[in-house]
């Protein structure tokens, strides 16, 4: 068991690196948010794998919490983002803010 928890930290540890450099080579910033999205995915794993390794459920509000923000943080790139206003295939161009909002 001890050796299985090793092993899947080092697994979580290096797709953490590489996720970091895909954050620091961008190109654009959703190819970031999806970056940090995987982030946080990868430390409520570390953080679950920590519950599991100290048998213990102290861990779960902390996870949650990071689901939360995560979740929080995914809605608001993806509503601030170019294009997010795009409803049936036509842009708003900004005249009317009512306009294409059903």
């Amino acid at each position: 068991m001890n050796a299985l928890v090793v092993v899947s930290g080092a697994v979580l540890g290096l797709a953490a690196l590489l996720v970091t450099v895909r954050i620091v080579l961008g190109p654009t910033m959703l190819d970031r948010a999806i970056s940090f999205d995987v982030v946080v995915a990868i430390s409520i794993a570390a953080i679950a794998l920590d519950a599991v390794a100290r048998r213990t459920a102290e861990n779960l509000p902390l996870m949650l919490v990071a689901t939360l923000l995560g979740f929080v943080g995914s809605v608001s790139v993806a509503r601030f983002s170019p294009g997010s206003d795009v409803v049936d295939g036509e842009g708003d161009d900004g005249d009317d803010p009512g306009e294409g909002q059903p």
